[in-house]
């Protein structure tokens, strides 16, 4: 059985070539673009006017921007004040502080220098009412033996003291040495403490010499010597003869030994810082 023929239609010779030709819009795509260009147009006048209108809002806000600056400036000027205030009232407070604490220095050191004071004129008053009392005491008795220093004058002149043979000037200067250092008490008689009048006495005793109790008859006592021919062991006194104030004992090279006053006690002077009234020889 035979194959149906097929029959063949002759092509162009340009038939294999694409056209380049662009295919021609419908009416339909015309209009769909004319559309859009005008939305387009009126979506740009919308943006413009828009944009009109915000450019034109910040024209109110820079109308309120200087109002708004002034408050702020003047919360800052506010704070600033109160900032100076309190640091005017901390640096008030501070140098009412340091007053106070150099008041307090000063009424600090017044009171000690005041208590220095008081004490310092305590101290001077009871000096005083000391010396006081002493000059008073020895006043009393400078009277009182003065008054009898008339009544037994002539007895007393003719009273003559010798010494036992055994006794010696060496023995009274050895005794009186050894009390250098003692005290001086108005009144008393020894051991540790003397006035003047009871030291001699005592020292005398050592040799078997009885004198009498005070410095006015002392004076009395003995042989009168001139000072310019003083021998170791005689009697000095200070005063007048017979109202003598104070005795001690020449120990020679120009010295003597006394108890002196409540400040020396007893010690051995110059005779030259002091110079006697007078003297006797009682050995």
């Amino acid at each position: 059985m035979k194959e149906p023929l097929v029959p063949v239609v002759p092509m162009s010779h340009t038939a294999h070539i694409r056209s380049h030709r662009k295919p021609r819009r419908s009416a339909t795509s015309s209009i769909a673009v004319r559309a859009g260009v005008a939305g387009g147009v009126l979506s740009m006048a919308a943006a413009g006017a828009s944009a009109s209108a915000s450019a034109a809002e910040p024209v109110t806000q820079t109308i309120e921007l200087p109002t708004l600056t002034a408050d702020l400036s003047a919360q800052v000027a506010q704070s600033a004040a109160a900032t100076q205030q309190a640091a005017a009232n901390y640096e008030l407070r501070a140098e009412r502080d340091a007053a106070a604490a150099k008041a307090a220095a000063e009424a600090k050191k017044d009171l000690v220098e005041a208590k220095k004071k008081a004490e310092a004129k305590k101290k001077a008053a009871e000096a005083a009412r000391k010396a006081a009392a002493e000059r008073a005491a020895r006043n009393a008795e400078r009277a009182t033996l003065t008054a009898s220093a008339s009544a037994s004058a002539s007895a007393s002149a003719s009273t003559s003291v010798s010494a036992p043979a055994s006794g010696s000037v060496a023995t009274v200067i050895a005794f009186l040495k050894a009390q250098v250092g003692d005290a001086y008490v108005m009144g008393a008689t020894g051991p540790n403490a003397w006035d003047c009048s009871s030291l001699v006495q005592a020292a005398y005793k050592q040799v078997g010499v009885d004198l009498p109790r005070v410095s006015q008859d002392q004076s009395m006592a003995g042989t009168d010597v001139s000072l310019s021919n003083l021998q170791v062991g005689d009697i000095l006194y200070w005063g007048g003869k017979g109202s003598a104030y104070h005795v001690g004992v020449y120990i020679g090279d120009g010295q003597y030994l006394d108890a002196a006053n409540p400040s020396k006690g007893v010690v051995i002077q110059d005779l030259s810082g002091y110079p006697a009234s007078g003297a006797v020889r009682v050995l």
